[in-house]
């Protein structure tokens, strides 16, 4: 069963990057998993009711980047990560969602102490549930 992807039309990012920011996050948490299959442009256009060519454009991007790669008979799969780069890749996705909480933070009018604060409360309330 593939991974589970979600286009929200409404949110002003294009669906490509949706696309890409998704797999992405998808590989750097060990849902996919390296030399694991996409599933087809086709296949995911239907399933996302999204235009065949948003599909490609978005593995497209993510091949030139070297999270996917091209294999024998033109199956894309998750591209196996070569040393830190994995790391690197779950860096890069917190990055991401760290930049959307400071955002809020900074027009919550929140100090840095207090968001540091926050973060760091959250981060021991998710560590005690997986423990």
């Amino acid at each position: 069963m593939p991974p589970v992807l979600v286009i929200d039309h409404h949110n002003g990012v294009p669906a490509y990057r949706q696309l890409m920011d998704q797999i992405k996050f998808q590989i750097a948490a060990g849902v996919l998993k390296p030399g694991e299959e996409m599933e087809s442009t086709r296949a995911l256009s239907a399933s996302l009711s999204l235009n065949p060519m948003t599909i490609s454009k978005a593995y497209g991007l993510l091949e030139r980047e070297g999270v996917l790669e091209r294999r024998r008979g033109q199956t894309l799969t998750v591209r196996a990560a070569e040393g830190g780069q994995a790391a690197a890749a779950r860096a890069e996705v917190l990055r991401k969602a760290l930049e959307a909480a400071a955002t809020t933070a900074r027009q919550l009018g929140v100090s840095d102490g207090e968001a540091l604060r926050l973060f760091k409360e959250t981060l021991n309330a998710h560590q005690h549930e997986h423990d």
